[in-house]
């Protein structure tokens, strides 16, 4: 696949007879059940419907529907514009923002969650709406960092349930349980284990407000539709002995299960869902690194599944660091010479490691000798110090990064080498953080990557929420100067260099890319998610900046844009789906049609099935 496919070389044009069938797209294709002002049908009415945030429309709900559905009488008489909802909404979490506060404990973000929380639990479309239209400002609220906050404390901040909850007590039971959800069809399901959420570790049960926050995103993003989306909790126990304790903690007060019975666990929730839903797309979400990569391997060959901390994570630094390669005035294809230090080794860190060797072993070749040299730009230094062939017991999805004894002696560098001597004596194009270890990136590594042997280097402190990043962007620009790359994994504000000078702090957020890989593997239908639909998916993000941004240091785009990126990423695996063979096609179009579309065209598929959140006209029927 070439790198960056440019859109004026479309593959062919569009037959006549498809391009009057791509102008029906938006009532024939839209997978939402609302589709254009087709009426949705529903079978309940009254306090019901008020009290259904799917259909509820409050102070909206015309005078023809009120008689209708029998809702007369049960709102105030001024029906009001969904803009007029909006703004009333708006005024209020304006002055609320800080009287919601539970305490001194609850922070104006959490404070701004709660209120985002109560809309969402009786207006989803409202919700969706404010959200889309305010998604810088509010994605941390509903993401990261705000739903790290929001895990440590959900078992206080529960009121409503949302989702399902299938547990260790329930094993044997799983398959008759997954029809207790209402949805008919599910195309997106968030699972989570609790076990590792952020970099704030076992949170249990508690973890399900990850698997939530995620999913909003699928559906402000991606445009999936919300009612078919469902965040999962896989709760097999705890061993956060603080949670253990808790007399208001809401899940299995035991330790975890561990071994086979694990993963007997999973592999039941797993035959269960995709028995009911044969083609819904599970994201793994949040599993600690003992089971991340294990989990992966063990499902991604036979059902449509990814690990965002795994893939995700590493998509999103891929695109980063080929942003960074351009920000030096380098061509892209001059990737596999970085020199890349990676601080932290658990699934995220070995994640990145493994995309970016593949990488740059395709840009060389991709044989065994590209993947060798690839594998030779990587020194990989966990909390016990630089990973060699001379350490007992080395986990083995790092093994393959483990450096050579005789390489690091010949660099002067021993096995266990301190993060500072690797960065001094290795000297760098790119230092990259994923070690969930806030200020790891002292002032004394800063330092030595002053002796980078980029003009430019990279500074990536991906670690999630903003207390674990290896640092602020503050203290690497005043080290560094101004001419350094600098990326997070949490939101920072640019920093002021004096004279009109801007150090740019780029959020290299997950959000860019696993709405658009949900996306495009539900559109194009594919049986599974390759490294090829993946890869295609960073390279488009990495392509999506123009050169004068990038020059700038900007190697992310806005999160204001993040729709239209998504819209781009999820053509891009469509199309890379097609071409590895594995679509199967969605509703109407089939893979054969799939196949004749032009890069714009899928592109312009792609936008005409994403769900909007506007009210449908609703007509009540009995069951």
């Amino acid at each position: 696949m070439a790198i960056f496919p440019s859109l004026r070389h479309l593959r062919r044009s569009l037959s006549s007879s498809v391009a009057r069938r791509l102008r029906r797209l938006p009532a024939a294709r839209s997978f939402t059940t609302t589709e254009g002002s087709r009426p949705t049908i529903v079978h309940k009415r009254s306090l019901d419907i008020l009290h259904d945030p799917w259909f509820n429309k409050g102070t909206a709900f015309s005078m023809t529907e009120r008689d209708r559905l029998d809702l007369r009488g049960l709102l105030p008489p001024n029906v009001m514009t969904r803009q007029q909802q909006i703004d009333r909404f708006m005024v209020d979490l304006k002055r609320l923002e800080v009287h919601a506060r539970d305490g001194p404990s609850d922070t104006n973000a959490l404070a701004k969650w709660r209120i985002l929380n109560r809309l969402h639990d009786r207006n989803e479309t409202m919700y969706y709406k404010i959200l889309i239209e305010n998604i810088e400002e509010y994605a941390p609220i509903v993401y990261t960092p705000t739903v790290g906050l929001v895990c440590q404390n959900y078992s206080g901040l529960f009121r409503r349930p949302r989702g399902m909850y299938f547990s260790a007590a329930d094993r044997g039971e799983m398959m008759s349980m997954v029809y207790n959800w209402p949805a008919e069809q599910v195309d997106m399901i968030v699972v989570t284990d609790g076990s590792r959420i952020l970099g704030l570790g076992d949170l249990g049960v508690q973890g399900i407000g990850i698997a939530i926050g995620k999913l909003d995103l699928y559906v402000a993003a991606a445009g999936m539709n919300p009612q078919r989306v469902l965040p999962v909790m896989i709760d097999v126990g705890t061993n956060n002995e603080k949670l253990l304790k808790d007399p208001l903690y809401l899940g299995l007060q035991e330790h975890r299960l561990d071994g086979d019975e694990y993963i007997s666990v999973i592999d039941e929730f797993m035959e269960a869902v995709f028995t009911r839903w044969p083609n819904v797309i599970v994201q793994f979400e949040d599993f600690q690194s003992k089971w991340a990569f294990k989990l992966l391997q063990r499902y991604r060959n036979t059902y449509r599944m990814f690990n965002d901390d795994v893939q995700g994570t590493a998509g999103v630094a891929i695109a980063g660091l080929l942003g960074a390669v351009r920000a030096q005035g380098r061509p892209m294809i001059d990737f596999p010479k970085q020199k890349i230090v990676v601080a932290g080794a658990g699934s995220a860190g070995i994640g990145v490691v493994n995309a970016a060797r593949k990488t740059m072993a395709r840009m060389l070749g991709n044989n065994e000798a590209a993947l060798e040299s690839a594998r030779s730009q990587f020194w990989v230094v966990d909390a016990t110090g630089l990973i060699t062939q001379g350490r007992a017991n080395i986990d083995p999805d790092a093994l393959p990064f483990a450096r050579k004894l005789k390489e690091v002696s010949h660099q002067g560098l021993t096995e266990g080498a301190s993060l500072v001597e690797v960065v001094n004596k290795v000297k760098p194009d790119v230092l990259l953080g994923l070690s969930a270890v806030g200020g790891l990136f002292s002032k004394e590594v800063l330092e030595a990557l002053k002796d980078s042997s980029s003009s430019r280097p990279a500074i990536f402190a991906m670690s999630n929420p903003t207390k674990n990043a290896e640092c602020a962007p503050e203290e690497a620009f005043s080290v560094l100067g101004e001419h350094i790359i600098f990326a997070s994994g949490s939101p920072f504000h640019d920093v002021d260099l004096g004279d009109g000078k801007i150090g740019h702090s780029n959020q290299g957020n997950n959000m860019y890319l696993f709405p658009g890989i949900g996306l495009g593997t539900l559109l194009s239908g594919a049986r599974v998610i390759s490294d090829g639909m993946l890869q295609a998916a960073a390279e488009c993000l990495a392509a999506y900046m123009k050169e004068e941004e990038v020059l700038k240091g900007i190697i992310y785009p806005s999160i204001s844009s993040i729709r239209d990126i998504t819209k781009e990423v999820a053509a891009a695996v469509v199309r890379e789906a097609v071409a590895e063979d594995l679509a199967e096609g969605y509703r109407d179009m089939d893979a054969r049609e799939l196949q004749r579309l032009s890069q714009e065209e899928t592109v312009t598929y792609v936008e005409n099935n994403m769900w909007s959140p506007e009210y449908p006209t609703l007509v009540y029927r009995k069951d």
